[in-house]
């Protein structure tokens, strides 16, 4: 990591698949009895950071798992995935679509990256468009944190790039789970809180 302060205009708040396919209730996710209550809770505890960010300067940069179609529009889907995830069918995550856009309580972000795989640096232009607006520090937020959330966390690490995890803006379908998955990103990126992340970015 860095040594000394990032100015919030080089700081950015990355949201991982915040999207209403995965956490709306009417999304791809919730039709497949695909949930969890931490995870629903997530945008309304990250408004108020989402809002502090914009406020004083900082960048939001959101990740949006995405289902790339192919002939006739069917998707592209890893036998993994459809293996754990059968419900998934045509449409799902599909390129601009409602399914694939950031949930509106957190909408808009200032840069939007597609991604196909766990890693939103793998495959994707996020590196590219992290250094182009100037960013050198992340807070990473998201779903799910031993899934997207840990890979991305190790990714940017990697670049050197300075990352704060916020703990409890991230989730798993499990407590224990997203507990093990944080306790693991210690060694590469800071923890901490939203109420903290808030504190330093606000003062109050």
């Amino acid at each position: 990591m860095m040594a000394g302060a990032v100015p919030i205009s080089e700081t950015a708040l990355l949201l991982c698949d915040l999207q209403n396919d995965f956490i709306h209730p009417k999304g791809a996710y919730a039709r497949g009895g695909q949930g969890d209550a931490s995870i629903a809770a997530l945008p309304a505890r990250l408004a108020p950071l989402c809002a502090a960010m914009r406020t004083k300067g900082g960048w939001i940069a959101s990740t949006h798992f995405t289902l790339v179609p192919g002939k006739g529009g069917e998707p592209f889907i890893a036998e993994h995935l459809l293996q754990m995830r059968p419900f998934l069918r045509r449409g799902d995550f599909a390129p601009a679509s409602w399914g694939q856009a950031l949930v509106d309580e957190l909408a808009p972000s200032d840069l939007m990256v597609e991604k196909i795989g766990y890693d939103a640096f793998w495959n994707s232009r996020l590196e590219w468009a992290l250094r182009k607006a100037g960013i050198r520090k992340l807070l990473v937020a998201g779903i799910v944190t031993n899934g997207g959330v840990a890979s991305t966390v190790r990714g940017a690490h990697v670049r050197e790039f300075d990352v704060t995890v916020l703990g409890d803006g991230c989730a798993a379908f499990s407590a224990p789970v997203h507990q093990a998955a944080i306790e693991g990103l210690r060694p590469v990126a800071r923890i901490t809180t939203i109420a903290q992340a808030l504190l330093e970015i606000t003062g109050i």
